[in-house]
C-alpha cells in the first residue's frame, strides 16, 4: 500500500510540474495578479496536495484559488468532494469562474483578496 501511494504522489507531483507549462488564459491572467506576492502572501500556481492539483495555493494563508472552465459546470459533485477532501487538510477553497477572471479581473482579485482577510 505504501508502494502504491508513493506511486500515485510521484504521478500527482509530475502532472503538476506538467501544468505550470500550460497555463489556461484565465489561470495566466490570475497568475499575473497573485504572483510577487502583490497580495501580501505568496501563492504558488499547479500545486499538488494529496492526490489533487490546486490552481493557485497560498500555503501560509490556507488558501486554494480553482480558475473554474465551462469543464467544471459538469463536475460540481466532484469539485465538492474534492472541496471537502481539501478542507479536511486545512485549506480552504475559494472558486472564480474563468468568465470573470477575463472580464473582471480587478472583481476575481478583490474575492482573493476577501477570502485572505477571512
Amino acid at each position: 500500500m505504501l508502494k502504491a501511494q508513493r506511486s500515485s504522489s510521484a504521478i500527482v507531483q509530475q502532472r503538476a510540474r506538467q501544468m505550470r507549462f500550460a497555463l489556461t488564459p484565465s489561470e495566466a491572467a490570475l497568475w499575473e495578479a497573485l504572483c510577487r506576492s502583490q497580495l501580501g502572501v505568496k501563492f504558488r500556481r499547479q500545486v499538488a496536495i494529496g492526490r489533487y492539483i490546486a490552481d493557485f495555493c497560498a500555503p501560509a494563508a490556507r488558501l486554494i484559488v480553482e480558475v473554474d472552465g465551462a469543464y467544471h459546470a459538469r463536475r460540481r459533485a466532484a469539485d465538492a468532494r474534492r472541496d471537502r477532501a481539501l478542507g479536511r487538510l486545512g485549506y480552504r477553497v475559494l472558486r472564480l469562474e474563468a468568465a470573470l477572471v477575463m472580464s473582471r479581473l480587478s472583481e476575481a482579485v478583490a474575492q482573493v483578496r476577501d477570502a485572505l482577510r477571512e
